[in-house]
């Protein structure tokens, strides 16, 4: 199981972005993924990695303080996404953003089931002033 995550860009101050964060089997064809709690995070040089937004297996959501009001996180279970729509980006929101999630899986051709936590690979998004 592996996450993919994309969207980052460059964006001026006051604009949106929405960024995805897409689960997939090793066997594409042949394993069922669903992606149960997932979590965005950022990291700017020099800081520890915070967290921005998480969502619950029951859709519950919560989000770090400067970003609640601006940003939402969601979950779309038949495309094995989740998303991070960001608006009113300010520059400090500069950071690489990276996807987390506990993902169930079911591989068919083995077969196997189970659920492993995962992260993706960062994009950057960098918001001008």
């Amino acid at each position: 199981v592996q996450l993919q995550a994309s969207g980052g860009g460059l964006v001026q101050a006051g604009g949106s972005l929405r960024l995805s964060c897409v689960a997939s089997g090793s066997s594409p064809s042949g394993t069922k993924v669903t992606i149960e709690t997932a979590n965005w995070y950022r990291q700017t040089p020099g800081k520890e990695r915070e967290l921005v937004a998480a969502i619950s297996e029951g859709g519950g959501t919560n989000y770090e303080n400067s970003v609640k009001g601006r940003f939402i996180i969601s979950r779309d279970n038949n495309k094995s996404t989740v998303y991070l729509e960001m608006n009113r980006l300010r520059p400090e929101d500069t950071a690489v953003y990276y996807c987390n999630a506990r993902v169930m899986y079911i591989n068919y051709e083995i077969p196997e089931t189970g659920r492993v936590d995962r992260w993706g690979q960062g994009t950057l998004v960098t918001v001008s002033s």
